[in-house]
């Protein structure tokens, strides 16, 4: 025996209805979804778009900033080392100063108490290095402390034999400038012929109008 279900068919069809009803909805919805997925992939694109763009500019400012900090340690290095630089220098002028002070000290002490002030010659000495050269050291000293400055000149002479006869020889140039306020320490080299024998050197100190202020001799 088979039972058989009877449904009436207005409740039929109000469950055909109903089955297409929500079939229908489902299609719509499935549709608005695909819709609403597609315009978010494509606003994500734009913004992804966007967000590439804003990295770069990123990128670009962190290089620019990474270059001038750079460039700021470099010329900080720089300036550190310029200054430790004449901060050496620095110590070494104070350091020269203070030996010229002292020199000066003991160079006045030299002189005899109650000598006439003038420029004086002191200290002459003369060697010779090579063959047909002679260095000369000499000291020229203006005693006081409120004298003026001097602009005069000196001139070497040097005195021998050559060739077995009496020979005597000026410095090459003649006359040399000097600027004298206390003291001046002056050398250099002086030329002359080989085969000449030099058996003393003269120094002579002119003013600027060729006036002699003071000679000296050394027998070398």
């Amino acid at each position: 025996m088979i039972v058989r279900s009877h449904l009436p068919w207005p409740l039929r069809w109000a469950v055909v209805a109903l089955t297409l009803g929500f079939s229908g909805a489902l299609a719509l919805w499935a549709f608005e979804f695909g819709k609403d997925i597609a315009g978010l992939d494509h606003g994500a694109s734009e913004e992804l778009g966007r967000l590439r763009v804003e990295v770069a500019q990123l990128r670009e400012e962190s290089e620019k900033a990474l270059s001038i900090a750079n460039t700021a340690d470099s010329l900080l290095k720089a300036e550190r080392v310029a200054q430790e630089k004449l901060t050496q220098q620095l110590k070494q002028i104070e350091a020269e100063n203070m030996a010229l002070k002292n020199d000066l000290g003991f160079f006045e002490r030299l002189l005899p108490a109650g000598e006439a002030v003038g420029v004086t010659i002191r200290g002459l000495q003369a060697e010779s290095v090579t063959e047909g050269q002679l260095r000369y050291q000499l000291l020229v000293m203006q005693p006081g402390k409120a004298v003026s400055e001097l602009n005069g000149r000196y001139e070497l002479t040097l005195s021998g034999t050559l060739d077995g006869r009496a020979w005597t020889q000026a410095q090459a140039g003649g006359a040399k400038p000097l600027q004298l306020r206390q003291y001046l320490r002056l050398e250099g080299i002086v030329e002359y012929p080989a085969d000449a024998l030099v058996k003393a050197v003269s120094v002579k100190v002119t003013d600027a109008r060729g006036g002699v202020l003071a000679t000296y001799s050394v027998k070398i």
